[in-house]
């Protein structure tokens, strides 16, 4: 124990010293007037003998009482901070003094008239002061009084009447005063306590921190990077209190605002939701530093609060964020190609450290140095799952190698992922998209017919940036029913918002097509859903891909805000050779009169059907147990052609065609 601890236990003994002192004379003047000893009911109550007994044990354990509290002991500050008057005070001792010296308890029950009566009562308790039942003092124990609206003292059988009511403790305020300061389990739960740190608080967390001394608050933190709930401890540091992080989650309020009160601390409470304000109320209610944080804006209607701002971080604040976590993890500075290939994502401070957190424990599980795989994995593992019930996840397992197109549209493919990168540094720090609530997002439109490889190249820019890919699925956001689209589509990119991947709209034509000549009320709700996702997929701040089997469908409106747009023709013979031989693979056995030349020349195929082919050749000489051969291919290609519909024309398939089954 320290000696701080002992010596504001010893300031508790002296104080309780004063209570066995007044109790002593108050059984001394009940003694004068006891019963006869040989009352009928004696066995019910204490006799006088017994109580002299009690009084003559351990009489050297308290000190003579001290009139005023010893400046800043455990004691004095809590008589502040929850602004007790002196006979406050003396209630609080007399009422606790049962749970600290068990003698109490059987005196107060002499002192009751009432064995089972183990508690001072509100009466008893003005009885000890000296003061009258029927004074001011007594509403010392009204509801709000400081000690009852404080938490600190509970009376108890309401139904009795207001005298005979009994005061008792709650175990934590009793903790706290013999100095244990052990969170309870049902507040641990949801909030952890965060001393102020060692080094001085600096910027705006320094300046909140001056406005709480100055008595400013509760305070409101809109934040989206996610490092709303570190400035705000740092605030509360500055501004000389330790800090309660609560979760959201967290619903007695009563039993915060005590514990932050027995503290001196003030409380830090978010992400603050809509459906949370009537905590955040019942919290600001209280005389206790608050500060609440949150991504969205603060509504005047839900309380009084300083709305601040967090400035967001730029790519150089962020870099220099990845770097001080890597080297706090791993003991030494960071290769700098390591931080360059995290720039495309837009993470704050807590964030980074969470992620650098996975990957040094990935690192470590594989015995390896914490590499750009285990930090992107660390950034991915904090996704929430919140946009796999509305979007298909995939996890990329392709490359740029696995691509056969085009030169063109590679380029356009490769300016997509160089905006993505770089896309913090360009729109946020250089500000070339300032103005009109633009956000800090990519769009790509991919226009091609089916099969042409637009789903694969977005998987291929996900896995370029380390990210993974939600393919919408459009079922799910379109509605017959007037406004559920937007409404749809408003869940998909808030939870977007959310998630470090690539948001792919596949067969986009259905919610991003032309806006039509209005001739009833449906073609004017049309309309206006068109307008809404204008307006919602400029201010996007994630990266999204959409797609379209044909351009002309596209909105110009839409074409006007997407960033890059890629074209993906149909392959033409050497391209075709490539797929064929990309799809077949290495491991597939292949027969001698496999002729791929001939069937990259003759048959015109999308990359999609050339893969089909490819997997029905495969089950065919699966199923008889040799090699791929040519009627194989045939047949499949066969089976595709039926499947799009085109006539099997001799002059496509040869000879072969009459080798071909299906």
């Amino acid at each position: 124990m320290t000696a701080v601890a002992e010596a504001d236990l010893a300031d508790l003994w002296d104080r309780l010293a004063g209570v066995e002192h007044r109790v002593r004379q108050a059984i001394a003047g009940r003694l004068a007037t006891d019963p006869a000893p040989d009352d009928p009911f004696r066995g019910l109550y204490l006799s006088p003998d017994a109580v002299t007994r009690l009084l003559s044990e351990d009489r050297e354990r308290f000190a003579v009482a001290l009139p005023d509290l010893a400046p800043g002991s455990r004691l004095a500050r809590l008589a502040h901070r929850f602004g007790l008057a002196p006979v406050d005070v003396e209630f609080l001792l007399i009422a606790m003094a049962p749970d600290v010296d068990p003698r109490f308890e059987r005196l107060y029950g002499y002192l009751n008239d009432d064995v089972t009566r183990r508690r001072a009562t509100a009466g008893l308790a003005l009885e000890l002061c000296g003061l009258p039942a029927a004074g001011a003092a007594r509403f010392r124990f009204a509801p709000a009084a400081p000690l009852v609206s404080g938490g600190l003292l509970a009376i108890n059988e309401p139904q009795l009447p207001a005298l005979s009511r009994v005061l008792q403790v709650p175990d934590r305020v009793l903790a706290h005063l013999l100095g244990d300061d052990t969170l309870e389990p049902a507040v641990a739960e949801v909030a952890r306590v965060e001393p102020p740190a060692g080094a001085i608080a600096e910027g705006l967390p320094r300046r909140i921190g001056a406005a709480l001394r100055a008595g400013v608050g509760p305070m409101y933190l809109r934040d989206l990077d996610g490092d709303a709930e570190r400035t705000a401890v740092a605030a509360m540091a500055a501004a000389g209190h330790d800090a309660l992080v609560v979760k959201a989650a967290a619903e007695n309020a009563r039993a915060l605002v005590l514990e932050a009160r027995l503290r001196g601390a003030g409380i830090v409470f978010g992400p603050v939701l809509p459906d949370r304000v009537d905590l955040v109320r019942r919290l600001a209610s209280h005389d206790v530093p608050l500060i609440v944080h949150g991504r969205g804006h603060w509504d005047p209607r839900w309380t009084d609060a300083v709305s601040v701002p967090l400035p967001p971080l730029d790519a150089t604040s962020r870099s220099a964020r990845w770097v001080h976590a890597l080297t706090e993890a791993t003991g030494r500075a960071p290769a700098p190609g390591l931080v360059a290939g995290l720039a495309g994502f837009r993470l704050g401070v807590a964030e980074v450290d969470r992620a650098v957190a996975v990957a040094s424990r990935l690192a470590l599980l594989e015995q390896q140095p914490v590499s750009l795989g285990h930090l992107r994995a660390g950034v991915r593992a904090q996704s929430g799952a919140g946009l796999e019930r509305l979007a298909r996840r995939i996890t990329p397992a392709v490359g740029w190698a696995d691509l056969v197109l085009p030169d063109h549209t590679r380029r356009q493919l490769a300016e997509l992922a160089r905006r993505a990168t770089h896309r913090d540094r360009v729109l946020g720090e250089w500000r070339m998209r300032p103005g009109g609530g633009r956000g800090h997002g990519v769009v790509a439109l991919f226009a091609g017919e089916s099969g042409t490889g637009k789903t694969m190249s977005a998987e291929v820019i996900a896995a370029e940036l380390g990210m993974e890919l939600y393919v919408v699925d459009l079922s799910t956001v379109v509605d017959k029913y007037i406004g559920e689209t937007e409404k749809n589509l408003e869940r998909i990119f808030t939870e977007a918002a959310g998630v470090h991947g690539v948001l792919l709209f596949d067969e986009a034509d259905a919610v991003f097509g032309k806006r039509s000549e209005v001739k009833d009320a449906r073609d004017r709700y049309a309309n206006v859903e068109s307008a809404y996702l204008l307006q919602r997929i400029e201010s996007f701040d994630g990266i999204a891909v959409l797609t379209t089997n044909l351009r002309a469908n596209v909105d110009e409106a839409f074409t006007r805000r997407i960033d890059v747009i890629a074209e993906f023709p149909m392959p033409d013979a050497a391209q075709r050779l490539a797929l064929w031989e990309r799809c077949l693979g290495t491991a597939l056995p292949r027969g001698d009169d496999l002729d791929l030349t001939f069937c990259a020349n003759r048959f015109e195929l999308a990359g999609g059907s050339i893969r089909a082919c490819a997997v029905t050749a495969a089950y065919l000489a699966a199923a008889a147990g040799r090699a791929v051969s040519m009627a194989d291919v045939v047949t499949s290609v066969r089976q595709e052609y039926r499947k799009l519909g085109r006539l099997v024309l001799e002059n496509e398939f040869g000879s072969w065609l009459s080798q071909a089954g299906g």
